[in-house]
């Protein structure tokens, strides 16, 4: 039988529960918070979903007007509009503002955009006359996308400026800030007319206000990069870096080395220790009140990415040195290795809806983990990266360790952010499988890949951007020391094309991984009989190596296979890499490339040469040096007789030609040219015209 006192009591104490006025939040906003173009706005608009985060005890209103300017003397001030007279009297206790995309307009922020300030602070006090005690967030815009028809026109540049703006709004007026633009900013498939979500990027719209105004990130969380057998880069900082719910106190110790962070309002941390000397093992321990986790076997030494397509990616079993490499695996204990394995491969084939769809939640480069070097591990790493973390291991005689994440066909736009993209090269992100500016077959294959899509705007690993999406962001904060690079075949077809993107690549990820200086060593294109154009790419990549700070070049040319575009002598090519290293950010004293083209003088039927790096230049097989032709004013090339004179020159004999105006060396898709210096390394590729 029932207690009735119990239960009355039990009623009574539960009536505040019911009774409790729920928090009352106004969403103000444009057409993305009205929620025009989805399907059903009135279950998918962002305001609707927030409602459902936050629950009973509040109640969500929508405020939206679609077309509504934040200036006051825009075409559609949202002051003069009737939901915000509607917005004052629903009398919010919360106000979540997100206004300024329709200010891109040509018929406002150039006429007008100098009101934006004040015209925002304006619209604040509206609120805070309606309810002083009410709590208020302004918010980044969401993006605007490379295909809306006014982005080159100034609204990319005007979008960046009323940004500005709002943040600083933000930090001198009093009001909260939420980053509607940077969860969004890597999925311009969640927009498809290039400015409003789809229900998708509503559902994160929504999400992202919804711990932009209860401060709950989920707790405390850390980079997939932080493991056990992790490798943290000596001689520089150490940055650590993580998310937790806003104002957690984080504490870290390293060894001793204790810090201490709070969360800010967007969820992040950040600490910085001393730089350290090489040195382990250690136990780094990171906690919050909503998380713990402690790492062990954590070394300081020294850390490279290795990045490209195929064949960097090529692994250990497929090369000429696998047996020797695999014996040796289980014995560089000094070596670490971290793998970003790829989904699947971009093979000839078309892929089925889950794997569709992980694409496009940008899940195509897995995260990995931290191990020591072994047999095991090493059969399905890259070939070039293992080799070289082993050589940098036993001569420097610290932990290396070594992250690769090369995708096989990818091209340099790939690889690169979308805001310099946007910035620096805007057309080779629009209709990138229709775009000469992408390679044919880059093209062709990922439209094979994504046949069977239902979506238009279904996303692939060869879109322009995405492979820093998906595997460069992931490494966000990680100390390197340098970048390994082995990429080219994807853009071979246009010289000038990757002209313009390889120093976008470095500019990307210098300002990503915080490192002016951060050096680039990459392997120049190898030698196959198929491909007409890859003499002038090399030679392409011969001048860029030498114009471009901190980039380095491993010529490979003598190394090819004239019927496989994967050679199989990668040892080599991770020793070539490694002298290079050595020699310029280790500085030993070592003679890292083969003679360097300098110049060339003619005199009638003769021209002579200058090297740098040119100590006994002599043939590398035989007696004979090939691969060298020359050109007169007619420009038509002939083999040339080649003889080394000194100690830098080499000098060049051609009775066909009466007058040299041009010199060229190894200028054959696949090429016998056999120039190396005493080091016995190989001279590139070169081209040189008088003309």
């Amino acid at each position: 039988m029932k207690n009735p006192l119990l239960s009355l009591l039990l009623l009574f104490i539960s009536l505040p529960l019911f009774s409790r006025t729920p928090i009352k939040v106004a969403c103000v906003g444009n057409s993305v918070t009205f929620g025009y173009k989805l399907p059903d706005r009135k279950t998918q608009a962002y305001p609707v979903r927030l409602q459902q985060m936050l629950g009973n005890g509040y109640d969500v209103r929508n405020f939206g007007h679609s077309g509504a300017t934040l200036l006051n003397k825009g075409h559609n001030p949202y002051m003069q509009l009737p939901e915000f007279k509607d917005a004052l009297a629903f009398k919010p206790d919360m106000v979540v503002i997100h206004l300024g995309l329709n200010d891109t307009d040509p018929r406002d922020w150039p006429q007008h955009g100098d009101d934006f300030v004040s015209d925002y602070h304006a619209l604040i006090d509206s609120f805070r006359v309606a309810n002083p005690k009410a709590k208020i967030w302004i918010c980044l815009m969401t993006p605007i996308f490379h295909d809306h028809p006014r982005f080159d026109s100034g609204t990319r540049l005007w979008h960046s400026y009323i940004q500005q703006r709002i943040r600083q709004i933000a930090s001198t007026y009093n009001v909260g800030l939420i980053d509607l633009y940077t969860p969004l900013h890597k999925f311009p498939n969640l927009f498809p007319d290039a400015l409003h979500p789809d229900p998708e990027g509503a559902h994160i719209l929504a999400r992202t206000v919804y711990s932009g105004i209860t401060g709950n990130y989920g707790g405390l969380q850390l980079p997939p990069t932080y493991g056990n057998g992790m490798v943290i880069q000596r001689q520089q900082p150490i940055n650590l870096q993580g998310t937790a719910n806003a104002g957690e106190h984080i504490s870290i110790n390293f060894h001793g080395t204790k810090a201490e962070a709070i969360a800010n309002q967007f969820g992040k941390w950040a600490v910085s220790l001393s730089a350290e000397q090489a040195g382990g093992p250690y136990t780094l321990s990171i906690k919050a009140p909503s998380g713990k986790h402690t790492f062990n076997d954590v070394w300081v030494g020294e850390v490279w990415l290795c990045s490209g397509q195929s064949n960097m990616e090529l692994v250990v079993p497929r090369t000429s040195t696998a047996k020797a490499d695999l014996a040796a695996a289980d014995t560089c204990s000094l070596l670490h290795l971290y793998n970003m394995p790829s989904i699947i491969p971009t093979h000839d084939m078309a892929w089925d809806s889950a794997r569709l769809d992980s694409v496009n939640k940008l899940l195509y480069i897995q995260p990995g983990h931290w191990e020591r070097s072994n047999a095991q591990l090493v059969r399905n790493f890259s070939s070039i990266a293992y080799n070289y973390g082993r050589i940098l291991a036993y001569n420097l005689g610290c932990h290396v360790g070594i992250i690769s994440n090369a995708v096989g066909g990818s091209g340099c736009e790939d690889w690169i952010d979308r805001s310099t993209l946007e910035e620096d090269f805007p057309a080779i992100l629009r209709n990138w499988k229709q775009n000469d500016n992408i390679m044919r077959w880059v093209r062709e294959r990922a439209t094979t890949n994504t046949s069977k899509a239902t979506s238009a705007l279904q996303r692939h690993p060869y879109e322009p951007a995405y492979l820093f999406e998906s595997g460069i962001l992931p490494l966000q904060g990680y100390g390197l020391r340098g970048v390994l690079w082995y990429q080219g075949e994807s853009n071979a077809d246009n010289v000038e094309v990757h002209e313009r993107l390889f120093p976008l690549l470095e500019k990307s990820w210098r300002k990503f991984f915080g490192r002016t200086d951060l050096p680039f060593y990459f392997v120049q294109l190898s030698s196959i009989g198929t491909r007409p154009s890859w003499p002038h790419f090399r030679d392409s990549q011969r001048r860029m190596s030498e114009t471009l700070p901190h980039t380095y070049m491993a010529v490979s040319s003598d190394l090819g296979d004239s019927l496989d575009v994967h050679p199989t002598r990668k040892f080599e090519v991770a020793q070539r890499l490694a002298l290079s290293a050595l020699c310029h950010t280790y500085n030993y004293h070592l003679t890292s490339s083969g003679p360097r083209y300098l110049s060339f003088t003619a005199n009638g039927s003769q021209a002579t040469l200058r090297f740098a790096d040119a100590e006994n230049m002599h043939p590398a097989n035989g007696t004979t040096l090939m691969g060298f032709e020359v050109a007169g004013a007619d420009g038509i090339y002939h083999k040339a007789e080649a003889k080394p004179q000194g100690e830098e020159c080499i000098v060049l004999n051609c009775p066909e030609v009466k007058q040299i105006k041009a010199v060229r060396y190894g200028w054959q898709p696949f090429t016998r040219a056999n120039l190396v210096n005493d080091a016995g390394l190989p001279a590139s590729t070169f081209r040189d015209e008088q003309f």
